[in-house]
């Protein structure tokens, strides 16, 4: 009875024993299960991380390319229009600084056409852009100013030497001329101080009056 009693508590040892070694080997798999989870859930967000750093940093580099790009546009695009580094302008011929002359350059027997020619004389670069004012003085001492023909100004910057001219247009007479000019009052653009020039000798008459001459801006003398 005794040893049947104790071979009954034997078992039910065994039996036991096998149960904790069952539930600790499930815990222990759980454990590993749950420590892999954690692992990889890390990793994952660790490369999101990096992965939005990364696209962040490109895009910034991307804004300050397109920035700098800009710039220099800009910078081209100020260069184009002959600015200076400085933003300074080219000042503007002063009479003193210009030695101006009239000659006939009449193309053919019915169209007069006179060039006044300027030379920059001065030390420094100058614009003589624009268009001159000029009055036709006649020979009973009246003073006429000259319209504007149609024409759009030409950039004309002077070195020093550097020569620049317009010029004026007009019908010539072939019978008895009612206009006698006999000098040329020139004020080159943007200035205030006049010359007077002689009527060139040989230049066609005038037909009409003087509202039928036109003067055109300078350009440069290539």
């Amino acid at each position: 009875m005794k040893y049947t009693r104790l071979t009954a508590l034997a078992a039910l040892g065994v039996a036991a024993t096998l149960s904790l070694t069952a539930c600790g080997n499930g815990s222990s798999g759980n454990d590993a299960s749950s420590s892999v989870s954690s692992s990889s859930s890390s990793s994952s967000s660790d490369a999101n991380a990096s992965s939005k750093s990364g696209s962040g940093s490109s895009g910034s580099e991307a804004s300050n390319a397109k920035s700098g790009s800009g710039e220099d546009s800009e910078a081209g695009a100020g260069a184009a229009n002959g600015a200076t580094e400085t933003g300074g302008q080219v000042a503007f011929c002063k009479t003193a600084d210009l030695a101006i002359d009239a000659t006939d350059a009449a193309p053919d027997a019915g169209t007069g056409r006179i060039n006044i020619t300027m030379i920059n004389r001065g030390s420094t670069t100058c614009s003589a852009t624009g268009f001159a004012g000029v009055n036709i003085k006649d020979a009973d001492n009246t003073s006429n100013p000259i319209e504007r023909g149609q024409a759009q100004p030409r950039i004309t910057n002077l070195k020093p030497g550097d020569a620049a001219v317009f010029n004026l247009a007009y019908q010539i007479d072939s019978g008895d001329s009612l206009a006698d000019p006999t000098n040329i009052e020139v004020t080159p653009p943007n200035e205030t101080h006049t010359v007077s020039l002689d009527w060139p000798a040989g230049a066609g008459e005038i037909m009409g009056a003087y509202t039928d001459v036109e003067v055109y801006p300078t350009h440069t003398v290539e």
